[in-house]
């Protein structure tokens, strides 16, 4: 049995008995929520009765409890030791499933608030730790090929940082395709770092930025999945490449009940994380000659195989937008859009 095979095999029963107070079997509990489905509503402003702004993931438990979630992933970055302990009983309380989102260290100085983070993190009932390596997005943040290989360098450094910390306190980190790594360059970093307690989170829909097939990125780091952001994609065309937008599930190009039974398959204990970001659609401009700056080696066929996609599928009548709608509108829209997909997870997923 390889280092892979035992992984997979080892993560059920692992974070079965990691997890005090919790469901047995984390595979049938109902879709968590991404607290960047929350984009509109999370630290608010806005003076609303019906959507109050969250400002602590505690609120954000009891929210999702409300509306029949199984659980929640949000940010850990300045929690004390004391509040992580009040929200590991308010998640007993409600029986969900906490992940931790969290930033890496950049050097060596930075290593010992990362560890604090960690630990109170898991203090809280976190067992995975979703994480990301760049700033932005690729083809908006990085400018040449060698700021590109930069970003992959430092990104070594900060999992070879990270490892220890996560095996001494057996937590696991879970790298993002964020609109940053092709599928094919994740796993090369993953390989590289060689860790049972290193591996990713499965965006569903993020790589099409990438001008890659979303099923054959599943493919490619389900072997490597610890837990995921669902999400459903809208697209369009424009004239310098084309739009991409999240949708409620069901209503976009993603093969969903496809791709969470390959996740299924490889981590039978993987959590399904709602990714539903209310916004209006994002541009890809991949006909423009600055997007290809970092992206040296991949075939144009990749953007030619992609607008195809986006000609044949296009979202119909438009792709959504709330820009022009007011703040308490944008609300009320983010939280029917939330409700709907934790109602088709369950419905058509299985997840419930």
């Amino acid at each position: 049995m390889d280092r892979r095979d035992f992984i997979q095999k080892a993560t059920l029963g692992a974070l079965v008995f990691s997890l005090p107070k919790m469901p047995a079997f984390l595979k049938d509990m109902p879709m968590g929520v991404v607290v960047h489905s929350y984009g509109s509503r999370w630290n608010s402003k806005v003076e609303s009765k019906k959507y109050p702004g969250f400002t602590s993931a505690i609120e954000l438990i009891d929210h999702c409890k409300e509306i029949g979630a199984g659980g929640v992933q949000t940010v850990v970055k300045d929690w004390s030791a004391e509040f992580a302990k009040k929200v590991r009983t308010e998640r007993e309380k409600t029986g969900l499933y906490l992940e931790g989102s969290i930033g890496l260290p950049k050097k060596a100085e930075q290593v010992a608030a990362f560890e604090q983070e960690v630990v109170n993190a898991k203090e809280a009932g976190a067992t995975v730790l979703r994480t990301v390596c760049s700033s932005g997005r690729r083809y908006e943040t990085y400018h040449s090929n060698e700021e590109w290989q930069a970003l992959k360098k430092n990104a070594l450094v900060s999992l070879q940082l990270s490892e220890p910390i996560l095996r001494k306190h057996k937590v696991k980190l879970a790298v993002e395709n964020h609109k940053d790594w092709r599928a094919d360059e994740l796993v090369a970093v993953l390989k590289q770092i060689d860790s049972e307690w290193v591996g990713v989170t499965l965006d569903f829909g993020n790589s099409i930025a990438l001008l890659e097939d979303p099923m054959a990125v599943v493919q490619t780091l389900a072997p490597y999945v610890f837990t995921t952001h669902v999400k459903d994609m809208g697209v369009a065309e424009y004239p310098d490449g084309f739009l991409l937008s999240e949708v409620p599930l069901g209503r976009g190009i993603l093969d969903l009940q496809k791709m969470v039974a390959i996740c299924k398959k490889h981590n039978p204990a993987v959590t399904f994380n709602l990714e539903m970001i209310t916004r209006d659609p994002l541009e890809i401009p991949c006909r423009k000659d600055a997007y290809w700056e970092t992206f040296g080696g991949i075939p144009r066929t990749d953007m030619d195989r992609t607008l195809r996609m986006v000609k044949q599928h296009t979202y119909k009548p438009a792709l959504p937008k709330v820009s022009q709608l007011s703040a308490e509108e944008r609300l009320a829209v983010e939280e029917k859009n939330i409700v709907s997909c934790l109602s088709y997870s369950s419905n058509k997923l299985g997840l419930k």
